[in-house]
């Protein structure tokens, strides 16, 4: 069995606390746990497919483009190295010399942060101290960005929908018409040493409540 290490986009899911005293590690872990252990014994990845997953990935590119333009910056290239240390894996969406860029798209713009002063999500604080900590970079901007939806998982969000007509439906998620200061919204997150210690000690928490799952399997 391979040793454990966390995904950097996972790393909020062994981070939440325990409501009993008595406990070390959450439901939420245990189970997260659980499912990254059966992986391991039946060589199955568990998949997650979700509308968001499906836009964030298609946009991508589209989104680095714009935020280049929108914070001129000369221009953004999508990392595709992958780093690991002892206790993390992960691969950020941009690196640059002083500071990381990790891009979130809204699916619309109800989902859209627009009023938020804080990071709208603990889980990306998290992935964001893991990518800190396995690039030796200090800083780190949390971008979500307001997109047109792709024509095709529009086209799937409408199927069955007898209440309008396509091209109106369509205009619910397109937003290349709203000025672009409604359509980017920055938050920046610094490299907190404490917290990353935090994530190893979680880390080191995981392999023995794994290590104690093996042994009832006789694994």
């Amino acid at each position: 069995m391979k040793e454990f290490k966390i995904r950097c986009s996972a790393i909020g899911k062994i981070m939440t606390n325990a409501r009993s005293k008595t406990e070390t590690l959450s439901k939420t872990t245990k189970t997260y746990l659980e499912e990254w252990s059966k992986e391991q014994i039946y060589n199955r990845k568990k998949e997650v497919f979700s509308k968001y997953i499906d836009k964030g990935n298609a946009v991508e590119v589209e989104s680095l483009n714009f935020i280049a333009k929108e914070l001129n910056y000369n221009s953004l290239v999508k990392n595709d190295e992958s780093f690991e240390n002892g206790f993390l894996t992960g691969t950020p969406d941009a690196i640059l010399d002083d500071h990381i860029i990790d891009v979130k798209n809204s699916w619309d713009c109800f989902s859209f942060p627009l009023y938020f002063s804080s990071v709208p999500n603990k889980d990306y604080y998290w992935q964001a101290q893991g990518y800190m900590a396995l690039t030796d970079i200090d800083r780190y901007k949390l971008i979500y960005t307001l997109m047109d939806t792709p024509e095709d998982l529009i086209q799937r969000e409408f199927f069955g929908d007898e209440s309008t007509d396509l091209v109106s439906f369509a205009n619910k998620y397109k937003y290349s018409d709203i000025e672009s200061k409604y359509r980017i919204k920055v938050f920046e997150i610094y490299r907190n040493e404490e917290d990353i210690r935090k994530i190893y000690n979680r880390v080191e928490e995981c392999r023995s409540y794994l290590k104690s799952l093996w042994v009832d399997l006789n694994f």
